[in-house]
Parts: C-alpha cells; structure tokens; sequence
C-alpha cells in the first residue's frame, strides 16, 4: 500500500486532515504528518493536537507516494517555508499523487505549477490560483492527473472517494 505525507502545522483544518487521513488508513495506506520538526504538537483550529511524525528536514519526496495538503491557516504557514515549498514542488514535478483541499492550494501558488493545471479551492484562494495561472473550477472535486483538489469541508466525502480511488 502507498506511504503518505501529510504536511500541516499549528491552525490545520481538523477535520481536512483526520478526515481524508482516516479514509487513507481504512484502505491500508500508511500516513505521516510532517510539520516543522519531528514530535511537535499541532494545534488545529478547532481544537484537536496531532503530533508530527517527521520533520520537513527528514524527508524527501522519495520517501512517500503521495502528498496530502490540508487547509485551514496551515498551508498559508507553509508556503513561507522554502523546504515545505520544495517539498510539494517536487511532487508535482516528478507527477505524484498531490492532493489538497480548501487553503490546501495556497501552497502550489509558490512552487510555480499553476500554470495551465486544473484545480479547485476555497472560494477565496480561487482567485489567486486564477491569477497564478491555474484553470479554476468550482467543483466538489477536481482532478487533473494526479493532482487532487477540493473546496471545503463539506465536499470531504468526493474528495477522500477520489484520493482512495486513484491509490487503487
């Protein structure tokens, strides 16, 4: 079964990381969060803590299958770190399986891959992936390759349907 990074830190949309995380390990995949350093506690907007596995500084893209980038304030976070930008940078580059949801796609705007890419967001990042140069569409789901992309919270049961289905 595929191996998956999750990358999150401090105000993760709970629910966009254990949500698609759990559909993830149901079907026997194996998922890690990686945050800013290994063991750290992450604090999600709501309240729950998850506890990174790795440190950005451990890993490679080499290590994992696929990617997993939550939203919340988390990816805006990220998107400051050039490891973390190089992280998902190369996973787009070398045609891995990217997935993320709601502020998931700030990230992307900084690796430079946008352009001509088909995705989705929370409606306020739409605009920015637009201007990017990304093709927006305002879908549950959108699925470009093996890129994954989805807007909110309440489009988590397509999304985690998706991301099951393209590990299959």
């Amino acid at each position: 079964m595929s191996k998956i990074a999750i990358i999150a830190t401090d105000y993760v949309e709970d629910i966009e990381l254990s949500s698609p995380r759990d559909a993830l390990n149901k079907e026997g995949h194996e998922t890690f969060i990686v945050g800013t350093e290994k063991g750290v506690k992450i604090k999600g907007k709501k309240g729950e803590t998850f506890v990174a596995d790795y440190g950005i500084d451990e890993v490679s893209e080499k290590d994992f299958d696929a990617i997993l980038i939550p939203g919340g304030f988390s990816p805006d976070i990220l998107r400051a770190r050039e490891e973390f930008v190089k992280f998902v940078r190369n996973f787009l580059l070398y045609n891995k399986p990217t997935f993320a949801i709601c502020h998931g796609a700030q990230i992307f705007i900084q690796t430079g891959l946008t352009k001509g890419r088909k995705m989705t967001a929370y409606l306020s990042i739409q605009q920015d992936l637009y201007y990017a140069g990304a093709i927006v569409e305002d879908k549950s789901v959108v699925i470009d390759n093996n890129l994954i992309t989805s807007r909110t919270p309440a489009d988590l049961e397509d999304f985690n349907r998706e991301i099951v289905n393209i590990l299959k």
